[in-house]
């Protein structure tokens, strides 16, 4: 179980959003914390406390020199995720990503692209893919939300559905869309099924704001299932000191 970083870039800008906010009808999001600190800053902390795996996102047009940036100030210490597709990839990589998040590119008007998949995971190779999962639960199941998180998908997160998708990629990326950049806790289901199901390495974002938190998800998840937090940092305004992660980090190595 390790803690990964996060940069999330909206606007050119460092901003921490509630996800959930995101639409393409104009409506204003909500904004946890904002600031015109350069994403090589908070790069460049990551890279002092050796905290490698952590992930820039683009949230939106305009971010994309801003996300080349972090990856110039922390070569090989983060994936990169927003817009990306086939002719794009290797721009990031090349600056310096270790991996590539997809979302999508493949989970399109409520369906997942299994050629598109393919194609991408051949092209950039397994090894550098990761497929963000992210989720919101509907009818007894998380179904996999694409299109800012407004549209259900019609794939449900399953052991078959893990295993099926583990094929193309290196590791799973899983926002819980019903409780992220909400600082109320986690959502313990989806941890557990991250924990039993995944035949791969698994990341948990959403919910995090207190090391009480990480300890449940280290509970939850069988301390197989990594994690991420965002606005709940100090970094990025919250109550939660970056210090206490590194700790934990050292205690658990």
């Amino acid at each position: 179980m390790r803690f990964r970083p996060c940069i999330d870039l909206y606007g050119g800008k460092v901003k921490q959003i509630v996800g959930s906010t995101l639409s393409d009808n104009g409506a204003e999001v909500v904004t946890n914390f904002e600031t015109d600190l350069s994403s090589s800053y908070y790069a460049e902390i990551y890279k002092s406390e050796n905290l490698p795996g952590g992930h820039v996102i683009m949230l939106g047009p305009g971010n994309e020199n801003c996300a080349l940036e972090a990856l110039s100030a922390y070569p090989g210490g983060f994936q990169v995720g927003g817009g990306i597709n086939p002719h794009n990839a290797f721009r990031f990589l090349d600056a310096g990503a270790s991996h590539v998040i997809v979302t999508s590119y493949v989970f399109n008007n409520g369906e997942l692209h299994w050629d598109k998949l393919s194609e991408i995971s051949k092209t950039i190779g397994k090894s550098r893919l990761v497929l963000d999962l992210s989720c919101k639960w509907k009818d007894g199941s998380y179904f996999v939300v694409s299109d800012r998180w407004q549209k259900f998908t019609n794939i449900t997160l399953c052991s078959e559905t893990f295993s099926s998708l583990a094929q193309y990629c290196d590791e799973f990326l899983v926002h819980a869309a019903d409780v992220e950049g909400k600082k109320a806790g986690i959502d313990h289901k989806l941890v557990e099924l991250l924990s039993d199901e995944s035949p791969i390495s698994a990341t948990y974002a959403g919910g995090i704001s207190s090391m009480d938190d990480v300890r449940q998800v280290e509970k939850s998840g069988g301390g197989k299932v990594d994690f991420t937090i965002g606005s709940a940092l100090d970094l990025f305004g919250g109550n939660l000191p970056l210090r206490d992660i590194i700790q934990w980090c050292k205690e658990h190595a």
